[in-house]
């Protein structure tokens, strides 16, 4: 899979806008402040259904003009092209649309473009609390497969109306036998949600944990584990049986507490570099580059599960690494189309530079192209 172009219509501090990619390497250069991360974030909005930064869609609208509108042509490996397009009306409600096709559902944009982002703010993946890892979850394995989309759609939906029921039994004691409807629906699709997840953290333990070795020169050892409360996670049936006795078990403290205390919704995962918690104890380097190598094995499960190979976007991480693990890097991802940002060539290798494309940005303006 191949972005062959993009077209932008007041987006962000970009007026009109067209760029022709390079099927394989893409380097944006400019300045801080001057439209790089913006044309990343319109990529990656066309995937995902929404941005990796904005809290609003109209911070997505030039300022002063009250609509935008994105292309993205894409090309598969079949040599079967595709359009996506979205706006954003006056109203600051998007618009998709698949060949010129409208759609209503954000699952049905899932998957058209695979996508994988790594920009600054990813540590939050390393540092920060368990809700940042089980978005990193749910975000790549919907993306994967619509299934599971759809499933942690309707779990989440599920886990708010038993919640609420919760709230509601002490007040009312009488509502304590909807509980059992509720659970049931609960456990089937969490068995789901938790099998899935386990299938995709071993891939991304095995994978993540070859790439890390090579970029670190085999001085490092990467592990990840899926923290779950079902110990069993064999199969569908011992997750299911499991997670309904937890929930038996705990509703005493759930009514008292009003909310849902076990299930997928309070999983997480820890990562470790030579055995060690690398969120207490690791560097920042440390941190980076089991990140990184996180990412990197998200390239070859895409590969695995969809058949193609996944666009990559770097947004100014390539500075950070030391010449070695860029080279390795480059190895990595000389199958895989890239588009890079950064503020300065002289951060990058001159092979890397002489086999890209190189895009200039200035206040929103391509110089060349």
């Amino acid at each position: 899979m191949k972005i062959k172009s993009i077209t932008l219509k007041n987006y962000r501090n970009y007026d009109q806008l067209k760029i022709q990619f390079d099927s394989k390497l893409n380097i944006i250069i400019g300045d801080n402040a001057q439209g790089k991360t913006n044309l990343l974030e319109s990529i990656y909005t066309g995937g995902f259904g929404k941005s990796f930064r904005a809290s609003k869609e109209s911070e997505l609208v030039k300022f002063g003009e009250m609509v935008t509108a994105v292309k993205i042509e894409i090309e598969r490996e079949n040599g079967f092209s595709e359009t996506i397009e979205y706006r954003i009306n006056d109203k600051s409600k998007k618009e998709f649309l698949i060949n010129g096709v409208n759609i209503t559902k954000i699952s049905d944009l899932l998957g058209t473009i695979n996508l994988i982002l790594f920009y600054p703010d990813d540590l939050k993946l390393i540092k920060e609390s368990p809700v940042e890892r089980r978005r990193f979850l749910n975000r790549e394995l919907s993306h994967i497969s619509k299934v599971y989309c759809l499933d942690i759609i309707e779990y989440n939906r599920i886990l708010f109306q038993r919640n609420e029921l919760l709230k509601k039994i002490p007040y009312k004691p009488e509502f304590r036998d909807m509980l059992e409807i509720w659970d049931e629906q609960l456990v089937e699709k969490g068995a789901k949600l938790i099998k899935r997840r386990q299938h995709f953290i071993d891939d991304l333990a095995m994978i993540s944990n070859r790439i890390h070795g090579e970029v670190t020169k085999h001085k490092e050892s990467l592990s990840i584990t899926y923290l779950t409360a079902v110990k069993n996670t064999e199969n569908y049936d011992t997750i299911k049986s499991e997670l309904s006795m937890m929930l038996k078990k705990n509703v005493e403290i759930d009514i008292k507490r009003g909310f849902t205390s076990v299930g997928p919704h309070r999983d997480d995962f820890e990562i470790c570099i030579n055995n060690i918690n690398i969120k207490s104890f690791g560097s920042q380097g440390q941190q980076r580059t089991a990140a990184l190598s996180l990412k990197l094995s998200e390239i070859e499960i895409i590969k695995k599960d969809v058949g193609e190979y996944p666009i990559l976007l770097l947004d100014d991480v390539m500075s950070e690494l030391d010449v070695n693990r860029q080279k390795d890097l480059i190895y990595a991802l000389k199958d895989v189309q890239t588009i890079i940002t950064t503020t300065d060539v002289k951060n990058l290798l001159d092979e890397y530079i002489n086999a890209s494309k190189i895009i200039k940005i200035k206040n929103g303006s391509v110089l060349n192209h």
